[in-house]
């Protein structure tokens, strides 16, 4: 194929590919958390830190990575302060992340295109330095992940019971949290902010289906995540499609096909 000796979309494929690995090993344990929606609010908060680094002339990209972390912050303490209906957190921020973006919008209408390509993805834009800030979180993410698997994993299917261990569930939890703000933020150039929350779930749905054990979910999600990215990305550039939206409807129906061959096997 020609188009694999583009530049662009040889950059494509490199920053696709390391947030095939980051993207869906943390949304497994979010989804295992029961914390799936936190990928949409992060998302959408990073957005308006876009919008507002295009206003003032700063990296985008940066100016969102810093909303997304204040975001994670503000989770944390309202989900302690509403410990009962802890989802209530995520609403709000939410919502107020939707309601600045929306209000930074309408204060710089000149740069509306520009934003678009942060809502849907513009993977095909990709710059050094977005891979040096993608490749960065990565390696950060995979050295976090790997220092304290154990403790990621305690605290992902039993948080009161790694509390009662000595466990410093606050700490983990804000890991997890900041972990998962540097790669949405890093990861809205490339499918776009209300299509990033695609690649931290339906991975893991798909390790959900089939896999038996937790490392052979940690194995599914990444599996996944690559043949998506890259399939989606070859299929995209060939027939001059969105890559946000391929790699996401590829990804669907890689779930759909787990689910369907998984009552097969279950019924036959």
């Amino acid at each position: 194929m020609d188009i694999l000796t583009l530049e662009f979309f040889q950059r494509a494929l490199i920053g696709g590919a390391l947030i095939g690995i980051t993207a869906p090993l943390l949304g497994l344990f979010l989804v295992l958390r029961r914390l799936s929606m936190i990928g949409d609010t992060l998302s959408h908060v990073s957005i308006a830190g876009v919008a507002l680094g295009f206003l003032t002339g700063i990296y985008p990209v940066a100016v969102g990575l810093v909303f997304a972390i204040a975001a994670t912050f503000a989770i944390e303490k309202l989900r302690k302060a509403y410990r009962t209906y802890a989802e209530l957190s995520i609403a709000i921020i939410m919502s107020g992340g939707v309601a600045l973006a929306s209000l930074l919008f309408s204060m710089g209408k000149g740069f509306n295109v520009s934003v678009t390509g942060y809502l849907f993805g513009s993977i095909y834009t990709l710059d050094t330095v977005d891979l040096v800030l993608i490749g960065s979180v990565t390696v950060v993410v995979l050295l976090a992940v790997s220092l304290h698997a154990k403790e990621l994993f305690l605290l992902a299917f039993d948080e009161d019971a790694a509390a009662v261990s000595g466990l410093p569930t606050k700490y983990f939890n804000f890991l997890i949290s900041i972990l998962t703000a540097l790669v949405i933020s890093v990861s809205i150039k490339i499918v776009g902010a209300l299509l990033v929350s695609a690649l931290l779930t339906i991975p893991a749905a798909c390790s959900l289906a089939v896999a038996r054990s937790f490392r052979q979910s940690v194995m599914t999600v990444v599996v996944v995540a690559e043949l998506a990215v890259v399939a989606g990305l070859l299929i995209a550039g060939v027939w001059n499609l969105a890559p946000g939206g391929t790699i996401v409807m590829l990804l669907i129906v890689v779930l759909l096909l787990l689910l369907t061959f998984r009552r097969k096997f279950s019924t036959g």
